[in-house]
C-alpha cells in the first residue's frame, strides 16, 4: 500500500514526450487532439446540465446528471495527457482516470437497466397518433357539447312554450269565470233595472226590484274581493291573533254550512303562538276550505281542523321559525296529480255548474302569502285531502301603520257642511255624474271635474273643502293629484274612490284627514264619509 503512495507520488518519471522522441509533428498532433476532445467533453455536459435544467419535465433526468459527471471526466483525462506530454505526472493522470473509471462503469450498467424502460417511452410517431386520436376525441366531444346546448336550447323553448300556454289557459280560465260570474251579475242588474224603467209608479214591486239589484252588487263585491286576494292587492287589516280562539269562534258556522252527515273533528294545540293575520280574511278562508271538503264528500265523512305550533328550519319559501300550522283534513275522494296541480289557478274547479266559482283555493292561498306564510295541498285519490296553511308566529302585541279608515255601509247620516265647496274628479262620466247627483241631492255645492290638471288649475281660483278623487285615472292619477294638493295644504280633505286594491300607493297619504271608498259603493256610503269629513269645518 505504501509503495503504491510512494509510487504515485514520485516525481521521477520522465514525461512522455520522451516516448514520442520529442518529434514536433507528433508532439502536436497529440496535443491538438486531446485539446480538441477536451473542449468537447467540456461543453458536453455544460449542454446537457442546460437542458435537464431548463426541461425539468424529461424522463431519466438524474441519467443525464449522472452521464455528464463520466463525460466531464473523460474531459479532465485527456487534459492530463497533454499536461504529462512535459511533466510525468502520472500519478495524478492515474487519479483522475480511476475517478473517470468510477462514474463510466455505474453509467453503463445503469444504462443497460434503462433501456427496457426508455424503449416503453411513446415515439414521437407514437405521441403524434395519439395526439391525432385525442383531437379526434375532442372534436366528438365539441360536437356533441354542440348537439346538447342545441337540445338544451330547444328543451329550454319548449319548456317556455309550454309555461306560455299554461298561462294562456290561466288567464283564458281567469277571463272566461270572471266573465260567467260577471254577465251573470249584470243580468241580474239589467233584469232588474229594466223592471223598474218598464213600472217605475209601482213602489213596492220597484223596492224589491232595487233591493235584488243591489244583492247583486254586494255578490259582485264579494268576487272581486275574492280576485284581490288571491292576486294579494288586497288591504289586509293585520294584527295580532290567537287562531285556536278564532277557530272555537267559528265552529257553529262550520258545522251549518258543512251538514249533520259530516263529522266535524277539531284538534286545537297551538293556543300559546299569535299570528298576524286578518280575523275577517282567515275566517273566510278557512270556512271555504271547509266547504270545498264538503263537497269533496257529498255522501258523509270526516272533517279535521287542527293546529300546532311547529319550527321551520329549512323550507323553500318561508324563513326560519316558530309557525302555527292550520289543517282542514278531510275523508274525500281526493285528487289525481293533474288536479291536484291545477287546484290553486283561480275558477278552476272539478264541480258541477253553480256548485262554486273555483276561487275558494286559490283566495286562501293568496290570504295565506298575504299574511307571511303559505298554503300547502296533499291529496291522492281515495285518501281524501289535507290543505295546511303556516301562518309565522309573532311575539306580543305589534305596533300596526295608522291604517287609512275603511268606509263600512251604514244609514246615510244628516250632511254636514252644506255651504262648503265640495270637489269631485274622475275620468269616467257616468262614475263621476253619478257622484255629483248624489252629493248635489244631499243639498252639496260640487265642482266636477273630469281631470287631475283641469282641477289642480280650478283650485288656484276656488279651494274646495273637500276633495273626492278616483284613485286610478289616465294622465294624473289620484295619488299624483292628492300629493300636489297636500303640498299647498298638508291638512287638506281627500276621499279617495278606488276600485283596484293598490294599497301601498294610498298608504302614504294615511290620516286623520283621509278616507277610502271601495267601489262599489251605495249612496249611504258616500254621505257618511262626506258628512264626517266636513263636520268638524261646518262647526
Amino acid at each position: 500500500m505504501w509503495d503504491l503512495v510512494r509510487a504515485l507520488s514520485d516525481g521521477r518519471y520522465a514525461p512522455h514526450g520522451y516516448c514520442l522522441l520529442w518529434q514536433p509533428g507528433l508532439v502536436w498532433t497529440h496535443v491538438v487532439s486531446d485539446l480538441l476532445i477536451a473542449a468537447a467533453y467540456f461543453t458536453i455536459p455544460i449542454a446537457l446540465i442546460s437542458f435537464i435544467r431548463r426541461r425539468r419535465d424529461v424522463h431519466f433526468g438524474w441519467m443525464v446528471w449522472l452521464f455528464a459527471l463520466f463525460i466531464l471526466a473523460c474531459g479532465t483525462s485527456h487534459l492530463m495527457q497533454v499536461w504529462n506530454l512535459w511533466h510525468g505526472d502520472y500519478a495524478l493522470e492515474g487519479l483522475v482516470k480511476a475517478i473517470t473509471a468510477f462514474a463510466s462503469v455505474p453509467t453503463a450498467i445503469l444504462l443497460w437497466r434503462l433501456i427496457p424502460q426508455a424503449l416503453a417511452l411513446p415515439s414521437p410517431r407514437q405521441l403524434a397518433l395519439a395526439n391525432a386520436e385525442l383531437e379526434g376525441l375532442v372534436d366528438e366531444r365539441d360536437a356533441a357539447l354542440a348537439r346538447l346546448t342545441t337540445e338544451i336550447a330547444k328543451r329550454e323553448r319548449a319548456e317556455e312554450a309550454l309555461v306560455q300556454a299554461r298561462k294562456i289557459d290561466a288567464i283564458g280560465r281567469l277571463t272566461g269565470g270572471i266573465a260567467h260570474d260577471f254577465n251573470n251579475l249584470l243580468q241580474a242588474i239589467t233584469g232588474n233595472l229594466d223592471l223598474i224603467q218598464q213600472r217605475p209608479g209601482d213602489q213596492a214591486r220597484v223596492a224589491r226590484w232595487a233591493e235584488n239589484a243591489l244583492k247583486a252588487v254586494d255578490r259582485g263585491t264579494r268576487l272581486t274581493g275574492q280576485l284581490l286576494a288571491f292576486s294579494r292587492t288586497q288591504r289586509l287589516e293585520l294584527k295580532p291573533l290567537s287562531v285556536d280562539p278564532m277557530i272555537v269562534g267559528m265552529l257553529d258556522l262550520v258545522r251549518r254550512s258543512i251538514g249533520p252527515a259530516i263529522e266535524l273533528h277539531t284538534r286545537l294545540e297551538a293556543d300559546g303562538c299569535r299570528v298576524q293575520a286578518d280575523q275577517t280574511q282567515l275566517e273566510l278562508a278557512l270556512l271555504n276550505l271547509a266547504i270545498n271538503a264538503r263537497d269533496a264528500m257529498p255522501e258523509g265523512g270526516r272533517l279535521i281542523i287542527a293546529t300546532r305550533e311547529v319550527m321551520l328550519v329549512d323550507h323553500q319559501e318561508l324563513e326560519p321559525g316558530r309557525y302555527v300550522e292550520v289543517a282542514v283534513a278531510d275523508t274525500g275522494q281526493g285528487m289525481s296529480d293533474e288536479i291536484r296541480e291545477r287546484a290553486l289557478d283561480p275558477f278552476f274547479t272539478t264541480k258541477g255548474v253553480g256548485r262554486g266559482t273555483g276561487l275558494g283555493l286559490s283566495m286562501a292561498f293568496g290570504v295565506a302569502r298575504q299574511s307571511g306564510g303559505t298554503l300547502n295541498l296533499n291529496s291522492a285519490p281515495g285518501a281524501g285531502t289535507t290543505v295546511t296553511v303556516l301562518l309565522r308566529c309573532v311575539e306580543g302585541a305589534v305596533a300596526q301603520p295608522e291604517a287609512v279608515v275603511a268606509i263600512e255601509r251604514a244609514p246615510p247620516p244628516a250632511p254636514q257642511g252644506l255651504e262648503l265647496p265640495v270637489m269631485v274628479i274622475d275620468d269616467d262620466d257616468q262614475v263621476r255624474d253619478a257622484i255629483v247627483d248624489g252629493l248635489r241631492s244631499l243639498g252639496y255645492t260640487v265642482l266636477p271635474f273630469a281631470s287631475g290638471a283641469a282641477a289642480l288649475r280650478a283650485r288656484a281660483d276656488r279651494r274646495p273643502a273637500l276633495t273626492v278623487v278616483d284613485f286610478a285615472m289616465p294622465g294624473l292619477n289620484g295619488a299624483d293629484i292628492a300629493r300636489q294638493i297636500r303640498a299647498e295644504e298638508p291638512a287638506a280633505r281627500i276621499v279617495f274612490v278606488s276600485g283596484f286594491a293598490d294599497s301601498a300607493a294610498i298608504d302614504p297619504f294615511a290620516g286623520p284627514h283621509t278616507r277610502v271608498l271601495r267601489k262599489p259603493f251605495q249612496s249611504g256610503d258616500l254621505a257618511r264619509v262626506v258628512a264626517e269629513m266636513l263636520a268638524d269645518q261646518a262647526e
